[in-house]
């Protein structure tokens, strides 16, 4: 009975030492997974402060190309505002060129008269044209 009690004491003390060594096992292995968790969030902290610098950064950049972009938009639009102004314009000068060369040269032709009668020429005795005007009298 008392070998017996040895052998069960010996079982207990090899069991408690045991329980012991692995008890100091997990408690290093918790250690070091506890010293690596705060190395991961520091890293991780970092990572997430220079990500938001980063967006901040292409925020303003995006900001900035926005503005510029509506202000290249309105100066196309200024642009193409006065070249269809001017192409207007120019239509109409295309499409009034015969009236004002035959106006300008009446212009000069009167010029000329005016010149001639001013130099001594007698014109009162010939009728160059007639036309009508408002109220329908006949001039010459």
């Amino acid at each position: 009975v008392m070998a017996m009690m040895d052998l069960l004491v010996a079982d207990l003390d090899k069991e408690i030492q045991e329980s012991e060594v692995e008890e100091k096992n997990s408690q290093e292995e918790y250690e070091q997974f506890m010293e690596d968790s705060k190395t991961k969030r520091a890293q991780d902290a970092k990572s997430i402060a220079d990500k938001e610098g980063f967006k901040a950064d292409r925020e303003a950049e995006l900001e900035k190309s926005t503005l510029e972009h509506k202000s290249t938009l309105k100066e196309d639009m200024g642009k193409a505002e006065e070249i269809k102004d001017l192409h207007l314009e120019c239509d109409w000068l295309i499409s009034n060129f015969e009236a004002r060369k035959e106006a300008r040269s009446g212009e000069v032709e009167s010029l000329k008269k005016a010149k001639a009668v001013l130099s001594g020429a007698d014109f009162s005795l010939v009728q160059q044209r007639s036309a009508v005007r408002l109220r329908g009298a006949v001039s010459q």
